[in-house]
């Protein structure tokens, strides 16, 4: 494998104002990983449609907001203010764009002899990781040494150790593993190690619910070996006005401003 620059980003939630500030903090990238929920909750779907699509060598896979947009997946398994807005998304977007969505292709996907991408899980694209149990069924499932997720919208870090490397939380066969979540102290970077497999999520670039309004985006570097979470200022204020303008829940524009 050649040396090619990663960007990450995943849980647009139809956010253009945050998703072109990512774009634009990242500034070109060799390859751009979209790790699904381009749309709900935000005013602009078929915009982010039309941004992601016209990116050059990208990969991009679905998400459960995506899915139930297109039509593919029930309202069922969601709350009250994410099933208003997909509802008015699916109405919202273009036949064109819904059949794009449609089209996308269910995760995990293998990138190259290093990476992988899921939405959720290796193993269910809709499961969320939030703990040590949850990485640990996930690093289980994976094909490659790096798999990169999203729909938590919280960035968050699962390192398995060498074989051999036993602690009091082991992995498969007693390998160590350990949990980073860097919350704060942004740009971090996290340089691979030898023997050791990796679950990653960079964050959400639309909808960040880790109490820091800033888009969340990653990029990683195949010839250094090195993952760098980011954060990026964008325009909360219009994408705030834009939300209210549509007819969407209120409570949707003002949890921008605060991250959660």
């Amino acid at each position: 494998m050649g040396t090619v620059t990663y960007l990450i980003i995943s849980d647009i939630h139809g956010n253009l104002e945050a998703l072109d500030a990512t774009l634009s903090a990242a500034g070109p990238r060799d390859r751009v990983l979209v790790l699904g929920d381009l749309v709900g909750y935000g005013a602009d779907p078929n915009a982010v449609i039309e941004r992601v699509r016209a990116l050059p060598e990208c990969t991009v896979i679905r998400g459960n907001h995506d899915k139930v947009a297109a039509g593919i997946d029930t309202v069922d398994g969601f709350n009250r203010l994410a099933r208003q807005a997909i509802e008015w998304t699916a109405d919202t977007l273009t036949s064109e764009n819904l059949a794009w969505l449609a089209a996308l292709p269910k995760g995990p996907i293998v990138v190259d002899d290093l990476i992988e991408i899921c939405h959720g899980t290796p193993f269910d694209e809709d499961v969320y990781v939030f703990d040590e149990m949850d990485a640990l069924r996930s690093l289980d499932a994976t094909e490659r040494t790096v798999c990169l997720f999203g729909h938590t919208h919280v960035p968050a870090m699962f390192r398995l150790g060498p074989p051999g490397a036993g602690s009091a939380s082991p992995g498969r066969s007693g390998r160590e593993l350990d949990t980073t979540v860097p919350v704060r102290g942004f740009p971090f970077r996290l340089d691979l190690e030898d023997g050791c497999k990796y679950l990653l999520n960079c964050g959400a670039v639309g909808q960040p619910r880790d109490l820091d309004a800033r888009a969340a985006f990653g990029v990683f570097d195949t010839k250094m070996q090195c993952l760098t979470f980011e954060r990026t200022a964008y325009d909360i204020t219009t994408a705030q006005e834009k939300i209210v303008q549509a007819g969407l829940p209120e409570v949707l524009a003002q949890r921008l401003a605060v991250g959660r």
